[in-house]
């Protein structure tokens, strides 16, 4: 073992100690020999142990440690800590701007235990409300955490897709008359993607050529397919072949394999065939044109071949800006600027769901608060009109399944939307028994983020999908489909089983500031995805329409 491994597993162990808040005088002593290790000019692995013991600053405690590693490679010490440290607490390590101090207090005072759910808390200002974390600091965290994640090479479709369109735009533009067309996971809108695909009418070896003299790695070369990736670490790739080919390759590389086997079996397209368009392959078949991004399930091409397939939500269609936080709690603006931003957007109508009181690390309202705020809304929705400000929360679902507040206090919302914030680490027993208990409860109107997933972060708690669902039938709740990139949630392959049970989705942005509003449109790509359509959407309900929802909800109360 050499002097660098020995010196890195002191730093560690010095490190993990501040986190956990243990022996201050010990870890500065690890952090010290950690220091002095690296600058010895010989290696101490083969060194006489009374040597060892006997260097400047050693002694006798850090010398038996030291030997510990030469004999068997391991400081069990720093095993013990790593033992009782969630991974993703490790993993805050690697982020510039933050040390153990403030990791020890992300950890035990914000109880966030890994890097999405810190980028999640970076975008809702909860940095904010803690000592030593600052407006700079919390901006300089969130941007260290955005190229971390981006160093790992998979991305939420929001994160790539402005790279998506310069790289395009930038092989158009190079290669002026050539055809390139997007595939794969960013055509079919899926809200990962892990690898760029094109399909080109560009020689394989005079994109290599190209790619090789930008400093591109060429990762593999097969077929006709050539992939490379530069220093931004995106994946591109590419299908390259004949212009007769173009569309046929275009639909191949476009499906899920599910949906492709299933239309080889059940059509008699011919992968070899030069079709002029995409268009051409479907009405060859018989059937209706199906969008890339719908092209997953194979009951989609019984649904084409029926002329079935309905008019999908547009980004154009969210009339409503439903579920946003304001300076209330942890959102950034006013809620007037929130209201003027809708309706400088050209919504009808904003239904502000401020964090409850249970939610005290975002600044939740107690029941004086929520007087104040709806007497604000009540003034403003004088000032404004005909926009209107409905009065909602976000009331937080506790671990018996109880919203957090009394039935009277609810009952003085137009919305109650129930949300899981704590904790999170459950099995799907203590998950459900939450989630079926705020179903049931008459003042929910709608589930908010329904499995608490953080996407390429947080997996989420179990659920059995198909019970909350039916749950949601029963009672008339809406569940949302946070729109937030990286919650997405519902996950949109079990939309269409809600709307089969006659449920409403709800497009929310979950917006902590203005811009939030934007979001929204990342949440229609995915429900396009399941064939939602605006009538199956509540975001997408007239003013009037939504409070005829509010007055059969409230009827539903009693």
């Amino acid at each position: 073992m050499n002097n660098a491994s020995i010196a890195d597993n002191f730093s560690l162990l010095s490190k993990l100690m501040d986190i956990h808040g243990d022996n201050s005088f010990k870890a500065k002593s690890y952090a010290i020999a950690a220091f002095n290790i690296e600058k010895l000019p010989m290696e101490l692995e083969g060194l006489p142990h009374d040597k060892i013991f006997a260097l400047k600053g050693i002694g006798d405690s850090l010398g038996k440690r030291i030997v510990e590693q030469l004999e068997t490679g391991q400081l069990s010490t720093l095993n013990e800590y790593l033992a009782k440290t969630p991974p993703g607490v490790l993993e805050m390590l690697n982020i510039k701007g933050i040390g153990p101090k403030k990791i020890s207090t992300i950890w035990k005072e914000l109880e966030i235990e890994n890097l999405g759910e810190l980028l999640y808390a970076c975008n809702e200002n909860r940095l904010l409300l803690y000592r030593g974390f600052g407006e700079k600091t919390q901006q300089n965290i969130k941007e260290s955490i955005e190229f971390y994640f981006g160093s790992l090479g998979s991305y939420l479709y929001q994160q790539i897709e402005s790279y998506a369109q310069a790289v395009d735009a930038k092989l158009k533009n190079v290669f002026k008359g050539q055809a390139f067309l997007f595939t794969g996971e960013y055509r079919r809108q899926l809200e990962i993607i892990d690898t760029l695909e094109w399909v080109t009418t560009v020689p394989m070896n005079t994109l290599r050529d190209f790619f090789t003299k930008l400093g591109f790695d060429i990762l593999k070369e097969e077929g006709d397919y050539l992939s490379c990736k530069g220093k931004e670490n995106v994946t591109l790739g590419f299908y390259c072949c004949q212009q007769e080919a173009l569309y046929s390759c275009l639909f191949r590389t476009s499906c899920s394999e599910n949906f492709l086997e299933a239309w080889t079996n059940t059509t008699q397209w011919n992968a070899q065939q030069a079709y002029v368009s995409e268009e051409t392959i479907f009405s060859e078949a018989g059937m209706a044109f199906i969008p890339a991004f719908r092209r997953e399930q194979a009951n989609v091409i019984e649904q084409a071949r029926n002329n079935n397939l309905s008019e999908l939500i547009q980004p154009t269609d969210i009339t409503a800006i439903i579920h946003c936080h304001s300076k209330w709690s942890d959102g950034a603006s006013p809620l007037e600027d929130m209201a003027q931003a809708a309706i400088d957007q050209g919504y009808q109508y904003l239904v502000i769901s401020d964090h409850s009181k249970s939610a005290f690390y975002a600044s939740g309202l107690n029941e004086e608060r929520i007087l104040a705020q709806h007497q604000q809304i009540d003034e403003l929705n004088e000032k404004l009109t005909p926009f209107k400000i409905f009065k909602s929360i976000e009331s937080d679902i506790l671990n018996d399944g109880n919203l957090d507040y009394s039935p009277e206090v609810l009952n003085s919302f137009d919305i109650v939307i129930g949300s899981i914030h704590s904790n999170l680490k459950m099995p799907e027993e203590k998950a459900m028994m939450r989630l079926m208990n705020a179903i049931a409860n008459p003042y929910t109107s709608i589930l908010g983020h329904m499995t608490g997933r953080l996407l390429l972060s947080r997996s989420g708690y179990p659920v059995d999908h198909k019970t909350i669902i039916e749950a949601c039938a029963q009672h008339h709740v809406v569940i949302e489909l946070n729109a937030h990139p990286r919650r997405l949630d519902i996950d949109w392959r079990w939309i269409e089983y809600a709307l089969e049970k006659g449920v409403l989705i709800s497009i929310n942005p979950d917006a902590h500031a203005v811009e939030g509003y934007a979001d929204c449109r990342y949440g229609v790509l995915v429900a396009q995805k399941a064939g939602l359509t605006k009538e199956q959407n509540l975001s997408s309900f007239s003013l009037a329409a939504f409070e005829n929802f509010v007055i059969e909800q409230k009827r539903k109360r009693n």
